[in-house]
């Protein structure tokens, strides 16, 4: 009525809503409740937390970001003051197929077999490329954490060398695991040169199944429906800088993950319970 009393008069809007206009007034002239207010407040965090997601978390990841500030309420209201807000999360579509084997290199076996849990840092390893922008990248199995990556104009090896190498700087791991798909970048002669020169076990998932290597299929979706989906680029420099700024200023140390309990990657490796192998990591970290 208030937003219409300038076209039409307030008994006119209250007759034909079926309130007196008494009681119209009386409720202007009446504060608000306390969870009214409550909501108020609520709702100018929960705008200033999405825009600091960069527009991507929804309900769950913004309930987490409140929790992490002592606001504890239910996953239920965030997610109707955000749709008061007028906004919401960001989704993710299916990908192509795109991994083309060389039938003349033989893969490395499957040691993975789709459990991918490691109990610790550099104990498991997956990599994958995207070919919207020729990335390829490595995570660590336990933190989520991309730990090497590198982007270029071409699919040739030397993609996935660079990125193997950025890791194994990194990380300096022990008797890891490194799981691909079977495109020819990773069973290339190159490929499994550099990874028995490292002390790495290359293992490979079967041919054009993406539950095979998902967990690597789940960051690029991340990354395609957070990124790539919203923006365009002129140049690959500009490609380049994105990447970097997604994955070293946002996914790793900040971006909270539902695997994780709903702390970074960055976070959970220095939440991790006390151990040799979590100082090794500290250690490499803070030098990257």
């Amino acid at each position: 009525m208030t937003a219409h009393q300038a076209v039409h008069p307030v008994a006119t809007t209250c007759r034909g809503l079926g309130v007196s206009p008494s009681g119209y007034y009386a409720w202007r002239q009446r504060p608000l409740s306390p969870r009214a207010r409550a909501d108020v407040e609520l709702s100018a965090q929960i705008d200033a937390i999405h825009r600091a997601s960069r527009g991507t978390y929804g309900a769950p990841r913004v309930r987490a970001e409140l929790a992490a500030l002592g606001i504890h309420i239910g996953r239920k209201r965030v997610a109707r003051l955000m749709r008061i807000l007028g906004v919401q999360g960001v989704s993710r579509r299916r990908w192509p197929r795109t991994t083309l084997r060389d039938p003349a290199q033989p893969p490395a076996p499957d040691l993975v077999g789709r459990d991918f849990t490691a109990p610790g840092p550099d104990q498991l390893w997956v990599a994958d490329i995207t070919y919207i922008l020729y990335l390829a990248v490595v995570l660590d199995v336990w933190s989520r954490r991309v730990i090497g990556w590198a982007m270029e104009s071409h699919l040739r090896t030397e993609l996935v060398l660079a990125a193997l190498d950025m890791a194994v700087a990194q990380r300096r791991p022990r008797d890891v695991i490194h799981h691909s798909d079977q495109g020819c970048q990773y069973t290339s002669v190159a490929f499994g040169r550099r990874c028995r020169a490292a002390g790495i076990r290359p293992s490979m998932g079967s041919v054009g199944d993406a539950y095979d290597n998902a967990l690597c299929e789940s960051f690029f979706a991340t990354l395609e429906c957070e990124l790539l989906d919203r923006q365009r680029f002129a140049t690959q420099a500009e490609a380049r800088g994105a990447i970097f700024d997604f994955i070293e200023g946002w996914y790793n140390p900040r971006r909270r993950h539902s695997a994780l309990a709903y702390l970074s990657p960055r976070d959970y490796e220095r939440q991790a319970p006390t151990s040799g192998a979590k100082s090794r990591v500290e250690a490499t970290c803070a030098n990257s």
